[in-house]
Order: C-alpha cells, then structure tokens, then sequence
C-alpha cells in the first residue's frame, strides 16, 4: 500500500552518513533547521558554509520539488553551530515515509538537540491572512490515521522508545520563546499559533476536505513537517515548528480561487525576510534557553 513501508532505514546505515558527513566538517551543529517551499535562503544565512548537495551524501534521498534546493548546509548562525536542509521530502514524491524522515535522525547522530522546522501552508483558519506566520502548537497527522507512521516498523532503541507520546510534540518553552521574539521584532498583527493538519498530497484539498479539517480544529494543512516532528520528538529532540500561510484554503463552491504551487513560493519570498530574522533570533536564544 506505501511504498518500501516495509524497509526502515537502520541505525548503522544512518551511523554510516552522520560520520561521513562529521569526517567533512569542523563544526559540530547543535540546531537543525528544516527549509520549506520558498524559504531556502534561511540556509543562505550561515556563515563558514559549508554545503552537500543531497546527491553527494551516502544513503540520502533526492529533492524532486521546484523551490527546493537539494542542499545539506552547515554553517553558523549568530556564532551557533547550525545545520540546513534547502528542501526536504515528501510521501507525494514516493519515497517511503522512512526514507522521508531519515535526514532527521541524522541529524540527532550530528549532535543536533534542536529542531526549527519550517513550512509552506494553507490557511483553513478564516481569520488567517497570507503572509501570515503560524507557531505550530499541535497537528493532526492524517497519514497515521492510515496506518503512515515514520515509526512502523521494527524500532531501535538506541533512537527511541517505542511508544512516545506526542502530547508535548512541540516544546511549550520554545513556543513562548518564538512568541516573545515575535512580539520584539513587531511581528504581532502577522504571528499566529495554531493547528498544522498533514495530507499526502500532491493534489491541493478539496472543499469538502478543508471544511473538514475546520471542524476538527486544524488552522492550516500542509504536506509535510509532522512527520518530521514524530521522528525528531522519537529521538528526543527539542522541536519548533512554523508555517507560513501562503495561500487561502478554497471553502466555498461558488469561489474562483484555485491553490497553486507558484503562489506558495511568491508568498514565501514576500516573507522570507521576516521569517529568516525570527528564526535567527530564536537560534541565538534557544542556545541561551537550553544552558540556563
């Protein structure tokens, strides 16, 4: 039904690519960011770079998405050891959900204790605008209710115990955090906090689809991201997740509006800038928070 759902990816081929890439690099990153549609030039903010295109790396998928680089970039942020993916992956491109979530649990054999994922979403929340910034506070992961976990499989426990709860997914503490910066960069008629509903896609969602997720609480839908999240949250990592509202969810028939991919990637150029100040800012801060 899912395509290589029976493979996972073991602890020793993913040992294998964190030590190829730790034998390239002087740095040892302690912040892994996850680039959306559009929002690749938060990669372009590390300084000392130094890049991989996911083809040169043993064992990593390949990013098929236009407005996704394909680029692992190590780097510093504001003096913070960091690590970027420019693009991520996706079930809609047929990789395996394993193969999909493997760049986060290399992440956590580099070290990374940190998260910040970003995204490119839908607004279901009518008081939503485009541009808008969600801090993602929970989601509602459509796959898993059929049966699309990262987790399915044989688990190792040297990644994760296996049975992790995801009522605290996304850190209460960073949320302030990322709500406390927002509020001093003057970001707060933009920056919002809600629900992030997962599909499959590719196709955008129907009518009926987005009135549903409504009902069941969800502010934005997207593509991707709480996949992620389940894997990095399975490792014991810290996770902070944003969305960017790039487009209005179609909610009434009598509409002409249609989502399109090449509207998500203007919306995130528009606000690429804002976005990239609030990341740095949490970066520096986050580094601050997990040593006091």
């Amino acid at each position: 039904m899912f395509p290589e759902s029976a493979n996972g990816y073991s602890f020793e081929e993913c040992s294998a690519t964190a030590e190829w890439l730790l034998s390239q690099i002087q740095i040892r990153p302690l912040v892994g960011i996850v680039c959306g549609s559009g929002l690749g030039r938060l990669a372009e903010m590390l300084k000392d770079q130094r890049t991989f295109n996911y083809s040169d790396i043993p064992n990593f998928p390949q990013s098929t998405v236009h407005g996704h680089a394909g680029r692992l970039v190590f780097g510093t942020l504001k003096g913070k050891p960091c690590v970027c993916m420019q693009g991520r992956f996706h079930l809609y491109e047929g990789y395996s959900i394993q193969k999909v979530t493997l760049p986060i649990r290399i992440f956590k054999l580099l070290g990374v204790s940190t998260v910040i994922l970003t995204n490119a979403a839908g607004g279901l929340n009518l008081d939503y605008k485009v541009g808008d910034i969600m801090i993602i506070k929970d989601h509602i992961n459509m796959p898993g209710f059929a049966g699309n976990n990262p987790l399915n499989g044989p688990n190792d426990e040297r990644f994760g115990i296996r049975f992790p709860s995801m009522s605290d997914a996304y850190d209460k503490e960073l949320l302030q955090l990322a709500q406390g910066v927002g509020a001093e960069l003057g970001y707060g008629n933009f920056l919002r906090e809600g629900v992030y509903c997962v599909l499959g896609g590719p196709s955008f969602e129907t009518i009926a689809e987005c009135r549903m997720m409504t009902k069941l609480g969800a502010d934005a839908v997207g593509m991707s991201t709480v996949h992620e999240v389940i894997v990095a949250r399975h490792c014991g990592m810290r996770v902070l997740a944003l969305s960017l509202i790039t487009n209005q969810a179609v909610m009434n028939y009598d509409s002409q509006e249609k989502a399109n991919h090449e509207e998500v990637l203007e919306t995130g150029q528009l606000r690429a800038e804002q976005l990239e100040r609030l990341v740095t800012t949490m970066v520096t801060r986050i580094q601050d928070h997990n040593s006091a």
